[in-house]
């Protein structure tokens, strides 16, 4: 009877999109387009050469991607940068249904304070006109 090499644990499975996002997160590093030979290098080892090439399908069919050529060889570039790809995902996740007043109140309140000012920022130059908010001062009535 032969003994069996033991085989590696295998890798733990990633949540929906997780590949999509890694593979999005290395073409946003690079400064071209890459190959999915390249794209393949920057991942997972053991994740197979045709799992890379689908999610590359699949990103081009929902227009994350666009398929283009490197020397000669396919190649694929990301169609928006990264900022409008999380903007996209945070929207996405508001056109789900729920309490939209909700979702965005407890997104506000979990802010750290650096990342709140700059959400302020972006909602004043969102509306010009809206005054920043007054602040009360203890023991005054307004």
């Amino acid at each position: 009877m032969s003994r069996r090499e033991p085989r590696e644990p295998a890798s733990p499975r990633r949540g929906a999109g997780q590949l999509e996002a890694q593979v999005l997160t290395v073409l946003w590093a690079a400064s071209g387009p890459l190959t999915p030979a390249q794209i393949h290098t920057s991942l997972d080892p053991h994740l197979a050469y045709n799992t890379v090439h689908t999610i590359l399908t699949r990103l081009c069919d929902k227009g994350q991607l666009q398929r283009t050529s490197h020397e000669g060889r396919p190649a694929y570039a990301p169609t928006r940068g990264a900022a409008d790809w999380a903007a996209g995902q945070m929207r996405a996740v508001l056109d789900r249904g729920g309490d939209r007043g909700a979702i965005l109140h407890r997104f506000v309140t979990t802010l750290d304070p650096a990342d709140e000012q700059v959400l302020r920022a972006a909602l004043r130059e969102h509306d010009p006109d809206a005054q920043p908010p007054r602040r009360r001062r203890a023991g005054r009535d307004e």
